[in-house]
């Protein structure tokens, strides 16, 4: 449940067309649901916004399609982030309705529609190709949560050239997204550029030294470049989130 339904379930209530026994029974399911191995947070979308996300790493294919299948079961949209192959086939055949999303590594089953979280635009920019899965993976967040974004792609500083014409681009969004490897230097560039919002994200892209993407970590939160947030290594769903919560408190302070 997320708090248009609720709201529209009080406001039944209010005039008499919903009965408070009927209400109870709807709220019956908040705020979660024991599986045994999860307890399914239904209560997640009034609190945040956004209903609870499936992680599938660690987890069993038959995990997964249970948890999705109590989260559908209320009506909510799905967002299961990280699956493998063999989990996504799992979900789609279990499951009508659901998308796999194999350049993102997720699935998704929509139920509801996706209201605009924003007016304004997410800038996502990737340093390299490589980098396109968590680029994608934070592309497939924002969509789902209603965050309208324009993909800038690989405009590394190996050719620094191919960003400047994307600058009006940047200086018109509400927030920028940053994904790097190797050394992580393009949050750095980006954030000499503009007075944006920008969140940078360190990918786990690059060679011996790079250390996984220690390198880029490092090299992100010692920027130069004042005021960059930071979230881990190849963590292109916290940046989607970051960016949700820089968004969504604009715009209440907005309609105040």
């Amino acid at each position: 449940m997320d708090e248009a339904r609720l709201k529209e379930l009080l406001a039944r209530v209010k005039d008499g067309s919903a009965s408070l026994d009927a209400a109870v029974g709807e709220l019956k399911q908040l705020p979660f649901v024991d599986l045994g191995f999860a307890m399914v947070d239904h209560h997640r979308a009034i609190r945040q916004g956004v209903p609870e996300v499936i992680l599938g790493e660690g987890k069993t294919a038959a995990q997964i399609v249970a948890i999705a299948k109590e989260l559908a079961r209320t009506g909510q949209n799905v967002l299961v982030t990280r699956v493998s192959p063999e989990q996504a086939a799992a979900l789609v055949a279990s499951m009508p309705g659901v998308t796999h999303h194999a350049a993102a590594r997720t699935c998704t089953l929509e139920q509801s529609p996706i209201a605009a979280l924003s007016d304004q635009r997410v800038a996502l920019v990737s340093a390299g190709t490589s980098d396109l899965p968590v680029a994608e993976e934070c592309a497939e967040t924002m969509r789902m949560m209603g965050i309208a974004f324009d993909r800038v792609f690989d405009v590394g500083v190996a050719g620094i050239h191919r960003l400047f014409h994307k600058r009006p681009v940047l200086e018109q969004a509400g927030v920028i997204i940053v994904v790097a490897g190797m050394e992580g230097a393009l949050s750095s560039v980006i954030g000499g550029l503009v007075d944006v919002p920008l969140i940078a994200v360190p990918t786990s892209i690059g060679y011996g030294a790079a250390f996984g993407g220690i390198a880029a970590l490092c090299g992100m939160l010692t920027s130069c470049a004042s005021g960059i947030t930071v979230v881990n290594i190849d963590n292109g769903f916290g940046a989607a989130f970051a960016a949700a919560r820089i968004l969504r408190r604009v715009g209440k302070r907005s309609a105040g």
